[in-house]
């Protein structure tokens, strides 16, 4: 399959046609309205510094069903004992910046870059993109990020500097999306951590028919830490 390039249009050539290992487009901006274009048609970005802008839609893709969240004995221990606080919305930034430095150390490199970072925040700020905080003795100790557009969140990413933090955060977020009537959770690619939580494969072509439906859903715009009653 070719790799095609973007030009000035906001346009992306369909999901199907991404070349094997699921690298579909090059170039363009990392624009709000780019970026809302991408995700609603299943695509993202990923790329490192020296990379042009990358865009992706794997086969298979890795997604999580709210209903079918897995919380293991351990992990209802945890959140039982309220070892961390979490919180919708409140350090975007942080976030972000976090999940970024601990990839930077951990990889030798990060695909959250410079303009990547100012493009979510971007989207932030327009109610699209949201954060999730896990906070244990007033110390920020891990959380996740993704946009979210009618009953689809999608992950971009999340990090841990305590043991069970983004765990936590993530179990939260999860919980509250089900009771909201969302339907789908991009989680793009396979980790560990994350099939251990529920996620699981399922093909591209199953993922845009169920995206698809959870796009007709109303999008929750807005700093979501104000619509779950925090003070």
């Amino acid at each position: 399959m070719p790799i095609y390039r973007l030009c000035e249009d906001i346009v992306f050539p369909p999901p199907e046609l991404a070349a094997e290992g699921g690298v579909l487009a090059v170039g363009g901006d990392l624009s709000p309205r780019r970026l809302v274009e991408a995700y609603r048609n299943g695509i993202f970005p990923w790329y490192s510094d020296d990379d042009p802008i990358i865009w992706w839609s794997p086969d298979p893709r890795y997604v999580l069903f709210p209903d079918e969240l897995k919380v293991s004995r351990s992990m209802r221990k945890v959140m039982k004992r309220t070892i961390f606080t979490i919180t919708f919305d409140r350090n975007f930034r942080g976030v972000i910046e976090a999940c970024r430095s601990r990839r930077r150390h951990r990889e030798k490199g990060t695909w959250i870059t410079d303009d990547m970072l100012e493009a979510y925040s971007e989207l932030h700020g327009l109610g699209l993109a949201h954060s999730v905080e896990a906070w244990k003795d007033g110390e920020l100790a891990g959380g996740l990020y993704g946009v979210s557009l009618g009953g689809c969140f999608f992950g971009e990413s999340m990090f841990a500097a305590v043991s069970n933090a983004s765990k936590a955060a993530f179990i939260t977020l999860v919980q509250e999306l089900h009771s909201r009537g969302f339907t789908l959770i991009d989680c793009q690619v396979h980790t560990a951590h994350l099939e251990s939580l529920g996620a699981r494969a399922i093909p591209r072509a199953e993922f845009m028919r169920l995206l698809s439906g959870s796009l007709k859903l109303p999008t929750i715009r807005g700093n979501w830490g104000v619509l779950t009653g925090e003070p």
